[in-house]
C-alpha cells in the first residue's frame, strides 16, 4: 500500500484557456473556454455531507476509471459528456448545463430509504411502497425517487410532478432522463451479475447542452451507487442478515459506530492511517469486483499534483 502523503486532496490548477473552476465534496471541475470540462477526481471522501479529514490513496483513480468505463459501456443508451481520461484521476467532456435534480433509482429496500420505511413512511417521492417490506428486499420494479441538489447541506426528496409543477425541469426533459435512468440502471444490473454483484441503486445526473439531454458526472461507482454481492444475497435476506455489500455504506456504518452522523454536537472520530489503507483496500476490491480486472497501482504517486497538470495540459494543447 501507498503512504497517506500521496493522497491527493488538495487541487489548485490552472489550465490554458481556464475560464472557472468549482471545487466539489470530492470532485474539482475545472472550465476550459466555457465549453470543456476538466473533472478531477480527488481522493477526498465524504460522509453525512462532510468532507472526512484524511485522504484515501487511489480512491480519485478508482472512481475516475469505473466511471470512466461505465460510460463508454453506455454510450449506446444515451450520449454522455465524456472526450477523454488524460489521466488516471481526471476526465475531460462536454459542459453542459446540469438540471438541478439527481435520478435516484433503487431496486431494493435498504439505506435511508429503509430508515425511512421502518419509521412508518409508505411514500417517497411520490412513489407508493407496499406494506410488510423487509431491509433489502427486492421492490417489484426498480423505482425512481429523485432529490433536488442543494449548494449546501443535504440534498431533498422530491416527486416527479413537484419537479414538473415547480418549473424545474420540463416534463419533456424528465421522460428523457427517467427513460435514460431506467435504461442506464438495467444496463448497470447486467454489467454487475456478470461480475457476481447486484447494483441495489444508484443516482444519475444529466445536463443539456445544445437541446439535448446528456449523462454527465460520474456513473455507478461505489460512491454513487451501493453493490452487494450476489452469491449469499437470498440467504441472508432469508435469515434477516446483514448483506455483504460494496460501497460508501461501510464508511457511513464505521462513523454511526463511531457516534458521528453530523448533528449538533458530535464529533468525528479520528481517520488513523491504518483505516485510510483499510478503506483505500475496500476501493480497490470493488474497483476489480465492478470492473472485473486489476486494478493498476503502478500510476506515479510521488507528485499526483504535477503528474496531472502535465497530462492534461497536454491534452488539452493537442486539441488546440
Amino acid at each position: 500500500m501507498t503512504t497517506m502523503n500521496n493522497s491527493l486532496t488538495k487541487t489548485e490548477f490552472s489550465f490554458p484557456g481556464q475560464t472557472a473552476v468549482y471545487h466539489g465534496k470530492v470532485r474539482d471541475v475545472y472550465t476550459i473556454n466555457d465549453d470543456l470540462m476538466v473533472m478531477v477526481a480527488t481522493d477526498r471522501i465524504s460522509a453525512f455531507d462532510v468532507i472526512l479529514p484524511k485522504g484515501i490513496p487511489f480512491k480519485g483513480q478508482v472512481l475516475n476509471q469505473i466511471a470512466a468505463k461505465f460510460l463508454d459501456a453506455t454510450k449506446d443508451i444515451c450520449p454522455n459528456w465524456k472526450l477523454a481520461t488524460p489521466d488516471p484521476q481526471v476526465t475531460v467532456g462536454l459542459k453542459c448545463e446540469g438540471f438541478r435534480v439527481e435520478m435516484i433509482i433503487r431496486g431494493i429496500l435498504t439505506g435511508s430509504a429503509w430508515r425511512d420505511y421502518q419509521k412508518g413512511v409508505r411514500e417517497i417521492c411520490g412513489v407508493k411502497l407496499p406494506e410488510g417490506m423487509r431491509e433489502n428486499e427486492r421492490f417489484p420494479e426498480p423505482i425512481i425517487t429523485p432529490t433536488t441538489k442543494a449548494d449546501e447541506g443535504h440534498d431533498l426528496n422530491i416527486s416527479k410532478e413537484e419537479i414538473i409543477t415547480q418549473g424545474i425541469v420540463s416534463r419533456e426533459d424528465y421522460e428523457v432522463m427517467e427513460d435514460y435512468t431506467r435504461r442506464l440502471f438495467a444496463r448497470g444490473q447486467e454489467i454487475a451479475a456478470k461480475q457476481g454483484l447486484i447494483l441495489v441503486d444508484t443516482k444519475y445526473e444529466f445536463g443539456k447542452r445544445d437541446g439535448k439531454v446528456y449523462l454527465i458526472d460520474e456513473i455507478h461507482t461505489p460512491d454513487s451507487s451501493r453493490y452487494f454481492y450476489a452469491d449469499g444475497y437470498e440467504e441472508k435476506f432469508a435469515k434477516g442478515e446483514p448483506q455483504k455489500q460494496l460501497s460508501k455504506e461501510f464508511v457511513r456504518q464505521w462513523l454511526i459506530e463511531h457516534n458521528f452522523m453530523n448533528e449538533p454536537g458530535q464529533q468525528m472520530p479520528e481517520i488513523t492511517d491504518e483505516y485510510a489503507e483499510s478503506v483505500a483496500e475496500r476501493y480497490i476490491e470493488l474497483y476489480e469486483h465492478i470492473v472485473g480486472e486489476k486494478f493498476d497501482r503502478t500510476t506515479d504517486q510521488s507528485d499526483i499534483n504535477a503528474r496531472i497538470e502535465k497530462n492534461v495540459t497536454e491534452w488539452l494543447k493537442s486539441k488546440a
